[in-house]
């Protein structure tokens, strides 16, 4: 019994249609362009001659049986994946400014997904990974299949598919001897997704190669078996604070007026209060995000530019290899060592293991009962006074040994929305009082409605987390208190814009005159906004040149 010519009708439409997809997904995976040299996606891409669709409709017409179908799948998971790692690409151009490393940035799925769900909801964050997660792996599934039915084409118009592959393999030729491109950015003989190839190659071989670079990098320390006499003699006595601000980069101080006016007017209410300060830039080893890179590259005074080398650093937290952290040099000296990461949920036990820190104080334990701001699960302020009540009022300073803290202040974390408010530091309490301010900040959604929304909300976080700073330095009675107050990274391109740098603010406030005369050798500029001619140091080199500041004798 025949099908109905309706039925066949459609069967052949269905079958068209199903065809011209098939060609279009191999043809994006073939010419769709490196986001690491040029990300073009428009339909003009689609103009391309691509060399390696030459190979592949040469290989569909040579081959055949078991070789033919090994042959498309092959080349089907090839395309598949490189047209997954050009998506992959194109997402951490646009907010690390970097591309995707293969070995390593897999890992980061767990921590977007928990960025996501503090910044938009639990919800939104489940479909947005979902989807994007369907989105790869369908992208890696349906390539060989388009290959496949690209080849049983080929297969039924051999004598077609012969001579479209010699016209081509002629104006390939042409255009690649003559330069000729679609535009000025997108010639037109493409080789793009060799070329892909062939850097991720490059990429995994050289990841492998640093691993041996950096091992050997990691057991070169000067300080590692330092006694505790030789360390940090000059600040014997003082309580030192080293506080991260959360994508304080240079674009805040060049380039925000709410942040010019908080650094300031902080520099103003600092001497006020009798603090001197000194400020200058350091070169972080990330951007846009994964901040942990650079809070363990000023730790450890080595370059932890990757996940990988993070992860290789912290493995040696029981070997004879271990890196002496500020924070370790600080306990070996005799230092009570905590460290405030008012963002983590979950145990961290690389803190005490690898970091040296006595105690760690995350979201579960800082004692917050309001409500969270964006990202942030409590202002700054709040988590400026937890730590105060915690550690340097429990005991007065000379009943007690002084106290080395690394906070980290999140309230300028993207999605940079909701704003709190700085409230009295009498009222913060437990931090209820918070609650009244639930609602009446401007919301994401509408900070997000326009680049230049976001790039003043980001201006206006930036500058509460730098009020917040001044004004706990301000309300403390404590005259020993020495504080670091620098940026991790600069903020995702739609506020920092397209090639922008890696350099960070950072300034040491103290109101012991004889803290600031230790690195008068620096050149640190007065007040805490560094200018263009203030110094640059790579974030690794800090370590070292404050630990022989302060030791037994000035230097660095």
């Amino acid at each position: 019994m025949t099908s109905p010519p309706r039925a066949r009708t459609g069967r052949r439409v269905a079958g068209h249609v199903l065809t011209t997809l098939a060609v279009l997904l191999v043809w994006v995976a073939l010419v769709a362009p490196n986001p690491a040299v040029g990300w073009s996606p428009t339909p003009l891409a689609l103009l391309r001659i691509p060399v390696e669709g030459l190979v592949l409709v040469a290989g569909l017409l040579l081959l055949r049986g078991v070789a033919a179908r090994s042959f498309t799948i092959a080349v089907g998971l090839g395309l598949g994946v490189l047209l997954v790692v050009r998506v992959l690409d194109a997402a951490f151009l646009a907010t690390l400014y970097r591309t995707f490393n293969p070995l390593t940035d897999w890992r980061y799925a767990g921590s977007a997904t928990d960025l996501l769900g503090d910044s938009t909801g639990p919800v939104t964050a489940v479909v947005a990974v979902v989807a994007a997660g369907l989105l790869l792996l369908g992208i890696v599934v349906l390539t060989p299949l388009a290959v496949r039915r690209v080849g049983r084409v080929v297969d039924r118009h051999q004598t077609g598919a012969t001579r479209a592959l010699v016209a081509g393999a002629v104006a390939w030729g042409v255009c690649a001897s003559l330069g000729l491109g679609v535009t000025a950015d997108l010639p037109a003989a493409s080789s793009s997704t060799a070329a892909l190839a062939g850097r991720e190659f490059t990429s995994v071989r050289d990841g492998l190669h640093d691993q041996d670079v950096f091992a050997a990098q990691i057991t070169v320390d000067p300080y590692r078996d330092t006694a505790p006499g030789g360390l940090l003699t000059a600040l014997r006595g003082k309580d030192v604070v080293v506080v991260f601000v959360e994508s304080y980069g240079k674009v805040a101080v060049d380039e925000s007026p709410d942040v010019a006016r908080a650094l300031t007017a902080g520099t103003n209410g600092l001497k006020a209060s009798g603090y001197t300060t000194r400020s200058a830039w350091l070169t972080s080893p990330t951007f846009g995000g994964i901040s942990w890179l650079a809070h363990s590259t000023l730790q450890s005074g080595l370059w932890v530019s990757s996940q990988r080398r993070y992860d290789q650093l912290l493995d040696t937290a029981t070997s004879a290899d271990r890196r002496l952290t500020l924070a370790g040099a600080f306990a070996r000296a005799g230092w009570r060592t905590v460290d405030v990461i008012p963002a983590n949920r979950h145990d961290w036990p690389e803190g005490k293991a690898f970091y040296g820190y006595d105690t760690v104080y995350d979201a579960r334990t800082l004692g917050y009962a309001g409500p969270g701001f964006g990202y942030a699960p409590m202002p700054d302020q709040y988590t400026l006074s937890a730590f105060d009540r915690l550690e340097l009022q429990r005991r007065p300073p000379g009943r007690r040994p002084p106290v080395m803290a690394e906070i980290d202040l999140v309230t300028s974390h993207v999605p940079w929305a909701p704003l709190p408010r700085l409230l009295d530091w009498a009222a913060i309490g437990d931090g209820s009082p918070y609650l009244a301010q639930a609602g009446l900040a401007t919301p994401r959604d509408v900070v997000w409605s326009s680049p230049e929304r976001v790039r003043a909300a980001y201006g206006q976080t930036v500058a509460y987390s730098l009020d917040s700073v001044v004004s706990f330095l301000r309300a403390t009675h404590d005259d020993d208190l020495v504080v670091l107050v620098l940026g991790d990274h600069q903020p995702v391109s739609i506020v920092s814009g397209d090639h922008a740098g890696h350099d960070v603010p950072v300034s040491i406030v103290a109101r012991d005159p004889a803290v600031l005369a230790r690195i008068s050798s620096w050149g640190w500029q007065d007040g805490l906004r560094p200018g263009p001619a203030a110094p640059v140091w790579p974030m690794d080199r800090f370590r070292d040149r404050f630990l022989a500041a302060y030791g037994p004798t000035a230097g660095g």
